[in-house]
C-alpha cells in the first residue's frame, strides 16, 4: 500500500508524513501522472467542450498529481539527503514531460480555443474570464501554437531546464553545508555576543569538534558572526567562503549551469515569438514590460544612490576615527555599520533580542492576524510532521469554524537551504459546492535555542517571521473558486504585497505591546526602545534599496540580454554590478553563483518585484496609518479585495478597490527617506 495514493486518513485530510517513506515518491508519481491524464482523456472525449466540463474540469484535473508533487518538493527544500536529490533528478522529467503532454496537446488546445474565442458571448463571472484567459494563455505560451517540431525543441528545452535548476540548488546547498569555520582561540571571537558564542559552540560539538566554536554559512551563523566579530581576518574568510558559493571552478560550480539555462530560456522565448525571456515573462506582470522595469528601477537609483554614497561616507569616517582603518572592505561593513547604529540611536540587535523570545513573537503574529483579520490558531500535535521541529496548527474563524491548516519550522539544518519562504501542501478551491480548506507552510533559518537560552530573535528575523507569515495570511484566507487562481497564485509582481505590509506592523507600538516582552522578566519593551527601532528604521536605506536595485538589474540584464553574448559570467557581473557597487569589486567572489531567486526559484526576470510590491506595500499602509493599524473596517477591505481574492481578477483592478486608486511611489520614497 503506498500512503500517497490512498486517501489521506489524517487530521483535515494533511500529508501522512508519519507513514510516508522515500520509496513511495516514484511509484505514487508514476501511478498519479496516469490517473491525470485519464482525466484529461475524459476532456479530450466531450463532443460539445463548455465553460463547465472543459475549462473548470481542466482546473481540477491533476489534483492528486499535484499534491504529491508539492509534498516531494517540499521535502526537497526543507528536509532534503541525498537519497530525495536522487528522486528529484528522476522525478523532475517525469513531470516536465506530462506538463508538457498537457500544453502540447492539440486535441485538447482544439477544445478550448473555440470557447475562448466566444468569451463575450458565455456572460461569465469576473472570475470565470480571468480563468479562461489564464487557461488559453497557459497554452498558448507554452508552445500550443507551434508545429510538431518546435514542439519537441520545447520539450528538450524545459526536460534540460528542470535538470539544470535542481542542480544549481543542490550544488549552493552543498556548498553552504561544506564550510565550517572552526575557532580555537576565545580571543578570536572578541566582539561576539555570549549567545552566539554559545550556538557556535554547540554547533562544533554536533559536528565532533567539542571544546572549539564552530561557525557556517548558515544565516544565524554568518550574520551575526560578520556583524559583530572584531577579527578582521576572521570576517575576511567567512566573507569569501560565503561569496565564493558555487564559482571555484570544482564539480560544484555553476557558472555553466548559469550559461546554459541563460541560453536555454533565451532559445524557448524565440521559439514563442519573443525578443527575450523578460519580454516573455513580463507579458503576464503587472509592469508588462523590460522597458518599464528599467525606468521604474532607474527612478529608483536616481533618488537612492546619492543616498548611499552619503551613507558610505559617514561609515568611512566613522571607522577611520574608531580604528583607524583607511579603506572599508565589504566584510568591514556590517560590522562598522552596526556599531554605527547603535552609536546614532542607541539601539543594536543584542539590546533588541531579549524582548523577542521566539515563542513571543510567534504568539504576536498571531494576535495580530486575529485583531485584523478575525481569525485564531490551535496547536494541533495529531497533525503528522516531516521533522520534530515543525510545529501543526488548526486556523480557524472565531466562531471555531475550519480555516486551514498552518506549519511553521524555524530552525536551520543541513537538509534545509537558507533563506525563509512560504508554500503550500493544498491550495484552496471551492469548485461544486466543495470547501477545500488550504494547508500552508512557512520555513526559516532563525537562531536556534541553546542549553541556557531559549531562541531570541534579531529584530530584522522578527521582520523577516512577519513577511513570510503575510504570505502565509495570502495562501490561507484564500476564498476562490479555483485554485488555480487562489490565494498566492497572482501576478509575481503582486505576491509581495501581502508579505511586506506585514512587516509594518513590527514597527507600531500598538502591535509590538502584544508580544515584545523581557525573555526573563517579561517587562514590555520600553518605549523608549520602541522609538529607537523607529528612528533606525530608515538606517541606511539608502545602502539597502541600492543592494535591491543591484540584484534587480543583474536579473534583467541576464534575461533581457541574448546570452550569446555572455562569453563570461564573472565580467557580465561586474560590469553590470559597477553601477551599483560603492566598494571595490573583490576578486574571485561571484553572486550570480548562489542567486538561487533567479536560478532556482521563479524570480528569473522577476527579482525587481520585491521594490515594485514595496511601492504597493507602502502605499496600502498608509490607509492603516490614516484610519488606524488595527482598524476593522480598513483590515476587513484588504482582507476581502487583496488577501481572499487571490488573482480571481488583475491585481490593479484589486489593488483599486482597496485603495480607491492607483498606487503612488512618494509613499515608499518618504517611508525610505530618500525624500
Amino acid at each position: 500500500m503506498n500512503p500517497l495514493l490512498e486517501k489521506f486518513e489524517t487530521p483535515f485530510e494533511t500529508a501522512p508524513f508519519h507513514l510516508v517513506k522515500n520509496e513511495h515518491f516514484l511509484p505514487a508519481i508514476t501511478e498519479a501522472i496516469q490517473q491525470a491524464k485519464a482525466e484529461i482523456n475524459a476532456i479530450k472525449s466531450i463532443s460539445s467542450p463548455d465553460f463547465s466540463n472543459t475549462i473548470e474540469a481542466l482546473d481540477k484535473a491533476g489534483e492528486r498529481l499535484g499534491i504529491i508533487a508539492g509534498i516531494f518538493y517540499n521535502l526537497n527544500s526543507a528536509e532534503t539527503n541525498d537519497e530525495i536529490q536522487a528522486l528529484a533528478r528522476e522525478i523532475s522529467p517525469l513531470l516536465t514531460a506530462h506538463s508538457n503532454d498537457i500544453l502540447l496537446d492539440a486535441e485538447l488546445f482544439q477544445k478550448i480555443e473555440p470557447i475562448f474565442k466566444n468569451r463575450a458571448n458565455l456572460n461569465l463571472t469576473p472570475e470565470q474570464l480571468t480563468l479562461l484567459e489564464k487557461t488559453y494563455k497557459g497554452f498558448v505560451r507554452n508552445g500550443a501554437l507551434l508545429n510538431d517540431a518546435e514542439k519537441e525543441q520545447l520539450r528538450a528545452i524545459d526536460q534540460e531546464l528542470s535538470q539544470l535548476s535542481l542542480k544549481f540548488g543542490e550544488n549552493v546547498l552543498a556548498e553552504t553545508n561544506k564550510f565550517v569555520m572552526l575557532v580555537d582561540q576565545e580571543e578570536d571571537l572578541s566582539g561576539l555576543p555570549d549567545a552566539i558564542k554559545e550556538a557556535a559552540a554547540q554547533t562544533a560539538e554536533e559536528k565532533g569538534h567539542a571544546g572549539k566554536w564552530a561557525f557556517t554559512l548558515a544565516f544565524p551563523s554568518y550574520i551575526p558572526f560578520m556583524t559583530y566579530a572584531e577579527n578582521w581576518e576572521l570576517r575576511k574568510k567567512l566573507f569569501l567562503a560565503y561569496n565564493t558559493k558555487g564559482c571555484k571552478g570544482d564539480e560544484l560550480d555553476n557558472k555553466e549551469h548559469i550559461q546554459r539555462m541563460l541560453t536555454l530560456k533565451h532559445q524557448r522565448s524565440q521559439l514563442l515569438g519573443y525578443k527575450t525571456y523578460a519580454d516573455f515573462v513580463l507579458e503576464e506582470r503587472m509592469a508588462k514590460s523590460a522597458d518599464n522595469v528599467q525606468d521604474f528601477l532607474r527612478n529608483l537609483l536616481d533618488k537612492s544612490k546619492p543616498k548611499a554614497i552619503e551613507e558610505l561616507a559617514e561609515l568611512q569616517a566613522f571607522a577611520e576615527k574608531l580604528d583607524g582603518l583607511g579603506q572599508l572592505e565589504k566584510w568591514d561593513t556590517a560590522y562598522y555599520g552596526e556599531k554605527l547604529k547603535k552609536e546614532k540611536y542607541a539601539v543594536d540587535d543584542e539590546l533588541l533580542r531579549p524582548y523577542f523570545k521566539l515563542e513571543n513573537v510567534i504568539d504576536g503574529v498571531f494576535h495580530t492576524a486575529s485583531r485584523l483579520f478575525d481569525i485564531q490558531f490551535k496547536e494541533n500535535t495529531d497533525i503528522p510532521k516531516y521533522h520534530p521541529d515543525v510545529i501543526t496548527y488548526e486556523v480557524q474563524d472565531l466562531q471555531g469554524n475550519h480555516v486551514g491548516v498552518f506549519y511553521a519550522d524555524f530552525f536551520p539544518r543541513a537538509g534545509k537551504r537558507n533563506g525563509a519562504w512560504m508554500t503550500s501542501y493544498r491550495g484552496q478551491s471551492k469548485l461544486h459546492g466543495s470547501n477545500k480548506r488550504p494547508h500552508v507552510s512557512i520555513v526559516c533559518n532563525f537562531t536556534k535555542p541553546t542549553k541556557s537560552k531559549p531562541s531570541l530573535l534579531t529584530f530584522n528575523e522578527v521582520t523577516t517571521l512577519f513577511h513570510e507569515f503575510g504570505h502565509a495570511l495570502h495562501g490561507m484566507l484564500a476564498d476562490g473558486t479555483y485554485e488555480s487562481l487562489s490565494g498566492t497564485s497572482v501576478f509575481w509582481d503582486f505576491v509581495e504585497l501581502p508579505s511586506q505590509i506585514f512587516e509594518n506592523w513590527c514597527y507600531e507600538k500598538d502591535c509590538l505591546d502584544l508580544f515584545a516582552k523581557h525573555y526573563e522578566t517579561g517587562e514590555a519593551i520600553p518605549q523608549e526602545l520602541l522609538e529607537k527601532i523607529k528612528a533606525a528604521a530608515n538606517f541606511q536605506q539608502g545602502t539597502q534599496t541600492l543592494r535591491q536595485i543591484s540584484f534587480g538589474l543583474l536579473d534583467m540584464a541576464y534575461h533581457s540580454t541574448d546570452p550569446a553574448s555572455i562569453t563570461d559570467v564573472v565580467a557580465f557581473e561586474k560590469d553590470i554590478m559597477k553601477e551599483t557597487s560603492l566598494l571595490a569589486a573583490v576578486e574571485g567572489t561571484l553572486m550570480s553563483t548562489s542567486f538561487s531567486h533567479i536560478f532556482q526559484g521563479g524570480y528569473a526576470a522577476g527579482y525587481y518585484s520585491y521594490k515594485w510590491a514595496e511601492v504597493l506595500d507602502a502605499d496600502a499602509f498608509e490607509l492603516f496609518l490614516e484610519k488606524g493599524v488595527f482598524d476593522k473596517e480598513t483590515a476587513s477591505s484588504f482582507k476581502k479585495n487583496i488577501l481572499s481574492a487571490g488573482g480571481s481578477e488583475h491585481p490593479s483592478i484589486l489593488y483599486r478597490r482597496f485603495r480607491g486608486r492607483d498606487p503612488k511611489p512618494e509613499a515608499l520614497l518618504k517611508r525610505s527617506g530618500l525624500i
